[in-house]
């Protein structure tokens, strides 16, 4: 929730945690009142695709890199046609950005879209705090929304939980759109939005597929209708165990052994289909310089991540699922968070990260080769019933 008004940079702010910790500083972007999870990112670039992230909604990204808006917003590399975040927390904003794309200044894009920030705040103690005590409620309020710290706190408190928001429905499209395929086309995907990044889609345009994305809350009925060589699911935001009916078309998918591929909340919602569960982490992962692993060869890939949530997989051995075998592919090499899933007797997998890279390294755009590969192989006949 956010409240704002247009207002000078100079103008007091608080930052307010749960548990009581404050933080004083400045305002950035609007000025008013904004309550979110705080979350850290650790990303040196990248705010732009950041901030635009549907993945992000209801949560106030910190930066942990000292120095945000050096290249100021352009008109290129937005995610979606909105800023998400409830709230931006940087240390110091760049007073004159410089780039060669930049249309405007992040602080004037943060005030345009009424994004409520602060700035001027020790984000090194800041994002320790929630690496210690993990990610937690918090809420930023400048000019006028600033009141006496006990009453902040106590407005903080009564603010709903991460754990159990069901968010995806939020972001996701409204009316299904297709993003043709570059060049000739080769393949047809029915993509499920949950809070899909533009540059996903346009990654698999890139390779020959004709994208179809359709909403949250589409049938199977929707998906078999635009005769689809594959399925794609999307990232999104919220707690993946609220997520029944996008479980309930995966498990559908499955039913038809159609090639399919998810990603980040895709993965969750292959895990809960194929009978795992999913958990919450401490304070997430989110950056684009987390090492993972490639289980199936062997490889590490620097990856981007945005995640909050996580499947609860075996790590040290093949499962049997409804159907048929099933392992973790992916693994995060800091903390053994299970990072992708692979089906073992028919086409499928997924993984937790983002390896459309927007922004961060493209170690994993293989996966959408992959993807390619297993619709390359399979035959449809009798799937698309």
């Amino acid at each position: 929730m956010t409240t704002s008004t247009r207002g000078a940079t100079k103008v007091p702010a608080v930052l307010v945690l749960e548990d009581g910790r404050i933080f004083r500083g400045r305002a950035y972007g609007a000025v008013g009142e904004t309550f979110g999870e705080a979350v850290f990112s650790t990303g040196m670039t990248g705010y732009q695709e950041t901030l635009t992230d549907p993945s992000y909604d209801r949560q106030i990204v910190v930066a942990t890199a000292p120095q945000i808006g050096n290249t100021g917003w352009n008109d290129e590399d937005d995610e979606s046609g909105r800023i998400w975040v409830s709230g931006y927390v940087v240390r110091d904003p760049a007073r004159v950005p410089s780039n060669w794309r930049a249309k405007r200044s992040l602080d004037d894009e943060l005030e345009r879209q009424d994004v409520v920030g602060i700035s001027g705040i020790d984000t090194r103690a800041l994002t320790r705090h929630l690496r210690e005590r993990g990610s937690m409620r918090a809420g930023i309020f400048s000019g006028e929304a600033v009141a006496p710290e006990a009453d902040l706190v106590a407005r903080v408190l009564a603010q709903p939980q991460m754990k159990g928001a069901s968010l995806y429905e939020e972001v996701a499209t409204k009316e299904a759109y297709v993003v043709p395929a570059i060049g000739e086309k080769r393949f047809t995907v029915a993509a499920i939005d949950l809070g899909i990044k533009g540059m996903t889609p346009h990654r698999m345009a890139e390779r020959g597929i004709e994208v179809h994305v359709l909403p949250a809350t589409a049938t199977v009925e929707d998906v078999y209708a635009v005769d689809p060589d594959g399925v794609f699911f999307s990232n999104g935001p919220g707690d993946p165990a609220t997520a029944d009916g996008p479980v309930a078309l995966m498990t559908a998918v499955l039913e038809r052994k159609t090639p399919l591929f998810g990603i980040c909340f895709g993965n969750q919602i292959l895990g809960r289909a194929l009978g795992f569960g999913t958990y919450k982490l401490k304070y997430g992962h989110r950056g684009i310089n987390q090492p993972v692993q490639d289980r199936t060869t062997g490889k590490v890939e620097v990856t981007a991540h945005n995640h909050g949530f996580a499947v609860d997989a075996p790590l040290d051995k093949v499962s049997e699922t409804p159907f048929g075998r099933a392992e973790v592919s992916h693994v995060c090499l800091n903390d053994d968070v299970v990072e992708g899933l692979r089906l073992l007797d028919q086409p499928g997998f997924s993984v937790q990260y983002h390896p459309e890279a927007a922004a961060g390294p493209h170690d994993a755009a293989y996966l959408f080769d992959r993807f390619t590969s297993l619709m390359s192989t399979v035959p449809m006949e009798g799937q698309r019933a």
